[in-house]
């Protein structure tokens, strides 16, 4: 993981970005081969499209641009836990690690939740690294609903 934090600043730019736009501040990057291929944050209002999350973006970006649909060689960093439909998507995609920041307590689907990854009926699962610039996700997180209320 020696990149590892190099990897989640970017995506956590990427976060800051979908703040700047009122989108909920989750930014995520697409890596393989030690080369950021896609970056996003959520677009789901900017898009009007729910499944607009940052990791379905990073992913649809990456196939799109590598001319496939699975992406095993590839690693994602997202500043805040995946939740179910994302986390599904990654295993389809078949990514080889997920780095993730925040924890989601209420709307995670790997280490909360659902547990995507655990289920019996999940065909891959990658390897799981939570924690990574998790303080600066919470914080980014907290700060924008916290401005939200206030308005």
């Amino acid at each position: 993981m020696p990149n590892a934090d190099r990897f989640m600043d970017a995506a956590l730019a990427e976060a800051r970005e979908a703040a700047a736009r009122g989108e909920v501040p989750v930014g995520a990057v697409l890596v393989v081969g030690n080369t950021i291929v896609s970056r996003s944050g959520n677009r789901t209002r900017a898009d009007n499209d729910v499944t607009a999350h940052a990791e379905i973006a990073v992913i649809r970006q990456a196939s799109a641009l590598l001319g496939q649909e699975r992406l095993s060689g590839a690693d994602l960093y997202v500043t805040l836990e995946p939740c179910t439909m994302c986390a599904a998507a990654i295993s389809f995609a078949r990514i080889r690690r997920l780095y993730y920041g925040a924890e989601d307590p209420k709307g995670g689907g790997v280490d909360n939740g659902v547990r995507f990854f655990s289920q019996p009926t999940c065909h891959h699962a990658p390897e799981v690294y939570s924690g990574i610039g998790e303080s600066d996700a919470a914080a980014l997180l907290t700060g924008f609903f916290k401005s939200k209320r206030e308005n």
